[in-house]
């Protein structure tokens, strides 16, 4: 580990000084918990019988909140159905301090819900309902217009991509041309949208399956060492040229982390998950605390460490998560 306690503590002192704008697909992830006893008469499946139900935000919502928990003030920019979903999604982000002026509302779309069941700790089936045709050109103009503005007082952008249609070039250019205006770090979480042009962006965080799809490589197996994974290293490279980010963090999930970046030598970090029940929202928490970090004054190793730590922390929970600066501290000690 390169980072200090001593260290951490003067990164997380300046969080609450930090306005980190997060940019891209808003949902509602519903989570319904039960437990199976039995299977049902109808069809080979099992029937949950419902304890609880929860809704939380997901999507670049979970990334909002998972900076609002580590103690910095979080807006987000997305679009929004005129529904009901909307408004529970709206009510959770404004519980939890996050600023919604930027939610752009579209009579002719629908707020994404993502409905997940849960019995004794195993998602059974996920049901989602999106809304995938083409966004209307006016909602999009009026949208980058939104954006601009709230960049104007925020110290980080993030644009997180679920694929959902908001994360276009459009966007994407309107985003980095601000931040670049303004001087603040911007961070890229990617999904399947490889076409995407992000030169300048400071750090892009694709997993490992998304960087090979990135490139166009057909993914391999993972050894143990990653630094001598000789078509990860490829890959990355690869992708960093093709990006051009000032950071390239592929997550490996179990393995951690590789950076890559002109600065220094390839770099690994190990993960520090002590154990693992649920992966969801890992890779916000991931482009959530690095961008954060970065903002604060952190160098590219130092945000990745913190960033590694707090994915490892939410993968111990269940469901969508996020880690405080308790959490993150302990977990660094």
């Amino acid at each position: 580990m390169n980072i200090s306690l001593q260290r951490l503590d003067e990164l997380m002192a300046k969080f609450a000084d930090q306005q980190i704008l997060v940019v891209g697909d808003l949902m509602l992830d519903r989570f319904i918990y039960g437990s199976v006893s039995r299977i049902s008469p109808e069809a080979p499946v099992p029937v949950v019988q419902v304890t609880s139900e929860k809704n939380m935000p997901g999507g670049a919502s979970n990334v909002a909140w998972n900076i609002q928990s580590l103690g910095a003030q979080a807006s987000v920019s997305g679009f929004v159905g005129d529904d009901p979903a909307a408004e529970q999604l709206r009510s959770l982000l404004q519980r939890e301090g996050v600023e919604v002026g930027g939610l752009v509302t579209g009579k002719s779309i629908a707020t994404t819900v993502k409905t997940r069941v849960i019995a004794d700790r195993q998602q059974v089936v996920r049901v989602d309902r999106d809304y995938l045709d083409a966004i209307p050109q006016e909602l999009v103009d009026r949208f980058c217009e939104a954006v601009v503005k709230e960049i104007k007082r925020a110290t980080g952008v993030i644009i997180e991509d679920y694929g959902k249609g908001v994360v276009q070039q459009q966007v994407v250019d309107s985003v980095l041309s601000a931040a670049r205006e303004a001087g603040v770090p911007t961070g890229f979480d990617p999904k399947d949208n490889h076409e995407l042009s992000i030169p300048g962006v400071t750090v892009a965080t694709p997993n490992r399956r998304e960087a090979f799809i990135a490139v166009g490589i057909p993914e391999t197996r993972a050894v143990e060492n990653p630094l001598a994974d000789k078509a990860l290293i490829q890959v990355a490279e690869r992708l960093h040229k093709q990006w051009q980010p000032e950071l390239l963090i592929v997550t490996l999930g179990p393995q951690g982390m590789l950076l890559v970046s002109e600065k220094m030598e390839h770099t690994h970090v190990p993960t520090r998950a002590r154990e693992v029940f649920d992966v969801s929202g890992a890779g916000d928490t991931v482009i959530a605390a690095c961008v954060l970090a970065l903002a604060s004054g952190a160098s590219h190793v130092e945000a990745a460490e913190l960033a590694n730590a707090a994915s490892g922390v939410v993968v111990g929970k269940i469901g969508t998560a996020a880690c405080s600066q308790a959490e993150l501290r302990e977990s660094l000690s």
